[in-house]
């Protein structure tokens, strides 16, 4: 160790630097080959040599071109920074061998000399163009850009050289630096925004997502939403057609030529896929990767596949197929084609066969339940003659083998160090869309990176959870020397209070806690649309958790908090009692109910209004009134009069009206026009020749953050289910201005929440649920 660590330092590395990579086995062991490699060519290492052989060694993963970069440094023909990084972009750029030399040096700038007379040139003009600005501004002008200007020019000369002439020059034009040339700059405040409480990563991509424009429409093809314009700030995915730059990409001798083939297929276009199981209702964590996949497509100019990926027979079922389509055109999206993995079982199958021909799968007679695991014993069929497999796989593929009898598996072992993972099975149930035309069917492991090729995808986005299939992705597309797209990996999306997985929802079903797939308080997609979350707020949520590489848990207060956002301003006003108190006005000016001019969005009276009906008799809520003053209490009581929304009127209360047990049943007031009456302390909301509607209101189903913990919950997650988490109101009442409305339609009902309408509405009784409350509540945390 001791021996290694003055060999770093011979070579300029400081001592600090030296033990720090010493930490690193691997970068140990490439440093100490590249400086062998290097004295072969040299006699000494200086310390910008070494600076260089070092950078290389931390940056080069194209490990085979260590010792062609090595000689190029140690003959000093490769002597600066921008000449290495020039090299190693070429090389990055370029993965297939012999290197072309010439171009290589033409890109790195081998044997180009840059005079003194250049670089006094070059200055002199970049000067000159900012003349006037330098004059107004002196030493406060930023010098940094005029550097940047004139290495433009002279792309392979001395850093130090031109900034030397730089300040010479600007020296010469401007004279010694003054006082006033030395006190620094006062910068201006910046306005406030609503940004201020935006996290500074957040923020910070807002802004940059801003100064490409404003956000529109789901539907709007003219400007982009902002999760498509954050995602191109948040990640930086390779160009259609440069997979070989991505870091682990494997290149062999079929990859440029194939790439060039899917270039041309693609027409240079950014190409992705949805490919959802049809086994179960999409969730809150599908919304991330639905938005990630069509979003990444449509803000770069591309496409994006709906693919079902339907190779497990006994699970999937035509609701699933429909439901899915359905939330992903919910959401804003429309695919490009919709295409299933079964479409391609004569190709995957002939391709497997292919495979056992190369020798890299065989058929194995081990039972599933001894291959499962990452341990398993080997296989004794490891080795079987080629012709064997070939037969037997025809024989699996005829019906001539019960099932879990046979499998194919191939010759790979998968980064989590699964050995020889499983391509095909069989199961003697018919498909739904093939019937019995199959009795053998292929795993994902197969079939994924395999349909990704056929529908030349650019890039395939997945959760963390499949990074560990990354190499077999590879591995597979490359033994069967077809095109193979780059699988980008990114952090699934989970809330707390909730639980997603289909066999639990379906467990919470059976057990009748929640009603079905679709009840409101899940956190499945077509649920979240029941209750009346609008596709926009789920959309702009994905938008603001961001896509992190990171697996991240969010509290659904910030689901919550985009839906009020996108509500407040699309959710038409209405008056809704759902505690209705009567109250008779002994004095109302009129002799029939008057008709009131209410705005759908009070803020913004030009977006409409409605009319509602104020006659002698209305209903408040009982918490509107108390027959007792409490301090702090703000709306009707005997001493305190309260104003009536919309209007125009102030009430005062005249007497009470109770029934045996002592409970007030009506309120006689009296009316007084509210520009006469003095101010009162609150205004409430009422409801005058009212509809009857039942209202559900909804709170966490979930008591604790994370349900399906055992040191949370030791009892299994149904034993932490809320009760309460359903509460009906059978005959709440409503202004009849909503009579009309569809299910779906959204509003606000004053001073109570936001609300949906259910599908279980009828036309002479419509159900509301409770999407939010107007204000996050505390409560609901239980």
């Amino acid at each position: 160790m001791a021996d290694t660590l003055d060999l770093f330092v011979s070579v300029g590395l400081s001592e600090q630097k030296a033990k720090e990579t010493l930490k690193n086995e691997i970068l140990t062991g490439e440093l100490k080959n590249i400086i062998n490699e290097a004295r072969k060519h040299c006699s000494t290492i200086d310390k910008s040599m070494g600076v260089l052989l070092y950078g290389m060694a931390t940056r080069l993963k194209s490990k085979g071109r260590a010792n062609f970069l090595t000689e190029y440094i140690a003959t000093k023909k490769i002597t600066t920074e921008l000449q290495l990084q020039s090299a190693l972009d070429y090389v990055k750029s370029h993965p297939v061998d012999p290197v072309d030399v010439a171009a290589f040096e033409e890109a790195c700038g081998v044997g180009v000399v840059v005079t003194p007379e250049q670089i006094e040139d070059a200055v002199e003009e970049v000067i000159n163009q900012y003349k006037q600005d330098l004059l107004q501004k002196r030493y406060h002008f930023n010098i940094g850009m005029l550097m940047g200007k004139a290495r433009g020019k002279l792309k392979w000369a001395d850093g130090k050289a031109i900034k030397n002439e730089i300040d010479m020059q600007i020296l010469d034009l401007l004279g010694p630096k003054t006082d006033a040339d030395k006190e620094k700059p006062v910068k201006a405040k910046a306005a406030k925004s609503g940004k201020d409480n935006v996290p500074k990563k957040l923020a910070k991509m807002v802004n940059a997502a801003e100064d490409e424009g404003s956000g529109a429409s789901m539907n709007g093809e003219e400007t982009r939403s902002l999760m498509e314009q954050l995602r191109g700030h948040a990640v930086n995915f390779h160009k259609t057609g440069e997979n070989y730059k991505t870091e682990g990409y494997v290149v062999t001798p079929m990859t440029m030529e194939l790439l060039k083939e899917h270039v041309k297929a693609v027409g240079g276009k950014v190409w992705t896929r949805f490919p959802p199981e049809p086994n179960g209702i999409l969730h809150i964590g599908h919304a991330k990767a639905i938005n990630f996949n069509f979003g990444y497509a449509r803000a770069n100019g591309g496409v994006c596949y709906l693919r079902y990926d339907d190779t497990n027979p006994e699970k999937e079922e035509e609701k699933y197929f429909t439901g899915i389509r359905e939330m992903v055109e919910w959401l804003g999206y429309k695919p490009w084609k919709i295409t299933h993995s079964s479409d391609y079982f004569h190709e995957l199958h002939a391709l497997a066969v292919e495979l056992i021909k190369r020798d890299q799968a065989y058929v194995c007679h081990q039972k599933l339940e001894e291959i499962r695991g990452h341990n398993p014993p080997p296989s004794p069929w490891r080795n079987r003659p080629i012709h064997e497999s070939l037969r037997l796989f025809e024989d699996m593929r005829k019906g001539k083998i019960a099932e879990g009898e046979a499998t194919v598996r191939m010759k790979h072992i998968m980064e989590d160090g699964k050995v020889d993972p499983v391509a095909y099975r069989i199961k003697f149930t018919p498909h739904h869309r093939t019937g019995d035309e199959w009795c053998i069917y292929p795993t994902y492991d197969f079939t994924h990176c395999l349909c990704d090729s056929l529908e030349n995808i650019t890039h395939s986005l997945c959760t963390k959870e499949f990074q560990a299939r990354r190499s077999s992705y590879y591995w597979l597309c490359n033994a069967l020397d077809v095109y193979c797209p780059v699988q980008w990996e990114y952090g699934r999306l989970n809330l707390y209070y909730t639980v997603v997985s289909k066999r639990k929802i379906v467990k919470l079903i059976t057990e009748g806690i929640v009603r079905d797939w679709n009840d409101p308080r899940l956190f499945t997609l077509t649920a979240l649309r029941r209750r009346g979350f609008p596709p926009e707020a789920i959309n702009n949520f994905c938008a603001k958790v961001g896509v992190t590489m990171a697996q991240v848990t969010i509290d659904p207060s910030l689901l919550e908090s985009c839906v009020r956002d996108e509500l407040n301003l699309t959710a038409p006003r209405a008056m809704a009692v759902l505690e209705p108190l009567k109250v008779t006005i002994t004095n109302f000016p009129s002799d029939k109910a008057i008709d009131i001019d209410v705005p759908d969005f009070p803020a913004e009276p030009s977006k409409g209004s409605h009319k509602v009906k104020f006659g002698k008799t209305i209903y408040i809520e009982k918490t509107d009134f108390k027959e007792n003053m409490e301090k702090g209490y703000r709306r009707l009581t005997p001493d305190q009069p309260v104003g009536l929304r919309h209007a125009g009127y102030v009430i005062t209360l005249e007497s009470m009206v109770k029934d045996k047990k002592g409970e007030v049943t009506e309120l006689k007031v009296k009316c007084e026009k509210a520009d006469m009456a003095e101010k009162p302390k609150a205004f409430v909301h009422w409801v005058s020749e009212p509809i009857s509607c039942e209202i559900r209101l909804y709170e966490r189903l979930f008591k604790h953050k994370h349900p399906e913990d055992p040191e949370e919950v030791p009892g299994g997650f149904l034993t932490d289910c809320n009760k309460d988490s359903l509460t009906v109101i059978p005959a709440a009442l409503l202004d009849a201005s909503v009579k009309g409305a569809k299910v779906y339609d959204k509003f606000q009902f004053e001073r109570i929440g936001y609300f949906s309408i259910d599908p279980d509405s009828k036309p002479d009784k419509l159900v509301f649920n409770r999407t939010v409350n107007l204000k996050e509540d505390a409560g609901k945390n239980v």
